[in-house]
């Protein structure tokens, strides 16, 4: 594997303050929007989001959410009949178990429905400044293959790949910058690779 802290260098000096892409105000917004977003662009989210978070402001609000009504309202995310599932089930549990609050710890946030580590990671990061892990997204996986930081296909075990590789510290905002050089120049197809500042470490270049 090639030495991670060269990348990582590079990665700070040109997305120096990476941040996520959803909209949020808080925990529960970023909850529901990182459910939302899987298998869906994190700009349709925010588009739909701009809408929902003026109808559902607390947990309370999803809980008691008609489902036929809620799923009309999420249904341009894709997979809207699982999603809203999870997010309305996700509401409940927080209401019953967790005072109303979204959980702030990886234990406590995978007892809720649809929530994997993934979504747990973002919402640990973004909402609370915790590092408890690495999210990794498409964008992670295909940036993190190319550059030969790992030979895994299962997120978990890319996850556990990166972690072994940084400090705690970078975690957290590792992923964002990684997503950020997905979406700008580590494209799935055609990837920018001339104008790419990491093509020297890239095996999908070379």
């Amino acid at each position: 594997m090639p030495n991670i802290d060269t990348i990582l260098s590079l990665l700070k000096k040109y997305y120096p303050d990476p941040i996520i892409a959803l909209k949020s105000k808080n925990s529960l917004e970023l909850l529901v929007a990182t459910i939302l977003s899987a298998q869906c662009t994190d700009t349709r989210v925010n588009i739909v989001t701009e809408t929902l978070f003026k109808k559902y402001r607390k947990a309370k609000d999803y809980a008691k959410a008609d489902l036929k009504a809620f799923e009309q309202d999420i249904r341009s995310t894709g997979f809207y009949h699982n999603k809203a599932k999870n997010i309305v089930g996700a509401a409940n549990k927080i209401l019953k178990d967790f005072r109303g609050r979204v959980p702030e710890t990886m234990e406590d946030l995978l007892e809720l429905p649809g929530v994997a580590r993934k979504t747990a990671n973002v919402v640990l990061y973004n909402a609370y400044n915790k590092n408890e892990g690495i999210a990794v997204d498409t964008h992670v996986t295909r940036v993190a293959q190319r550059l030969g930081l790992t030979k895994n296909s299962v997120p978990e075990k890319i996850e556990q790949d990166l972690m072994s590789q940084l400090d705690k510290k970078e975690w957290g905002p590792f992923s964002l910058r990684l997503i950020w050089h997905g979406r700008q120049t580590c494209h799935a197809q055609k990837p920018k690779c001339l104008e790419c500042f990491l093509k020297g470490f890239c095996s999908y270049y070379g």
